[in-house]
């Protein structure tokens, strides 16, 4: 399938911008946005594509290429062969599935780790009267938290207090251990948009008020839409964040409220665990949960949950 030249035209600001600066650029120079997808007559054959602008489509690496893996986490292990490969793909016009074909998946589906950092965000400290934090605090997620950018948050029957959090979302694109701040860009394949859904109950005042059991039920990570890789944000630490539920604005903030930066936490986390392709890191929310409202507010059954940050995109999930 060829395209007409204002396909061609458009994919082109999706090029490979080549920079001596890798710590900035991030694992590689090329500004894409990658996509982990099926499509929809072949649910269950999971593909990695580029996303064309102006839903012009998906352009699917596999068909271009069929040595490439089928998954992202697959394909972030291949390092610059496969990113290559993506833009030589997107040069060739070829290989475009149609958007109403697509069914977007989450970006990265089985990670080996989903780092999470609570409180870090300086609006949303002041919101609980809570002090800065003097270093970044780490939980965690189950992989199989993860859901898709569409798809259904289900509500869990060993929670009532069911709440939304919007987070700046990144992936980690190579293998590393104990990485300097000053490098630390250069093992991130890219960012996304995360909702870290949170069973406040569970979080603050069962087991222990440990947060890993109110953080992790099924369906509590929806990821996506797309991977922006770095090269293609002008700075991840400056865009707009927000959160609507069912229309309603709940969260409306920046990242450049967050109090450990993307460098920051690659760092600190690499000196407790070798940290791998397909890793994914939840930066923290800002201030607007429904627990600290007054009264306040969870989520119930039919709810849509949006969450948007700028220059990347928006997740839409239904409660069910």
């Amino acid at each position: 399938m060829r395209l007409p030249i204002h396909f061609l035209i458009c994919a082109r600001r999706f090029g490979v911008k080549l920079s001596a600066d890798t710590g900035r650029r991030g694992v590689c120079g090329a500004t894409m946005r990658l996509v982990q997808f099926c499509r929809r007559d072949q649910e269950g054959d999971v593909r990695v594509g580029v996303e064309l602008e102006m839903g012009q489509g998906v352009v699917d690496l596999k068909d271009f290429d069929s040595s490439l893996p089928h998954t992202m986490k697959e394909f972030l292990e291949t390092g610059e062969r496969g990113m290559d490969c993506a833009h030589r793909a997107l040069s060739s016009g070829q290989c475009v599935v149609p958007l109403p074909e697509v069914r977007l998946l989450p970006p990265v589906t089985d990670p080996e780790k989903v780092v999470c950092v609570g409180m870090n965000y300086r609006d949303h400290c002041l919101e609980q009267n809570a002090p800065i934090p003097e270093e970044p605090i780490i939980f965690s997620k189950f992989a199989s938290a993860i859901t898709g950018p569409f798809d259904d948050i289900k509500l869990p029957a060993e929670s009532k207090e069911v709440d939304w959090e919007v987070e700046l979302a990144f992936v980690i694109g190579r293998k590393g251990k104990h990485i300097k701040e000053e490098e630390a860009l250069s093992y991130v394949a890219g960012f996304t948009v995360a909702n870290d859904v949170s069973a406040r109950d569970w979080q603050m005042r069962r087991n222990g008020k440990q947060w890993l059991l109110g953080k992790t039920f099924d369906s509590f990570c929806p990821l996506g839409p797309a991977l922006v890789t770095t090269a293609a944000l002008k700075d991840p630490h400056n865009l707009g964040i927000r959160c609507r539920v069912n229309g309603s604005t709940v969260q409306d903030s920046s990242t450049n409220q967050m109090i450990f930066k993307t460098e920051k936490l690659v760092a600190w986390v690499s000196q407790f665990v070798t940290l791998r392709p397909g890793d994914v890191f939840l930066t923290g929310t800002p201030p607007g949960v429904g627990v600290f409202r007054k009264p306040p507010v969870f989520l119930k059954r039919g709810v849509v949950v949006e969450c948007e940050i700028d220059e990347i995109g928006v997740i839409r999930n239904t409660v069910i």
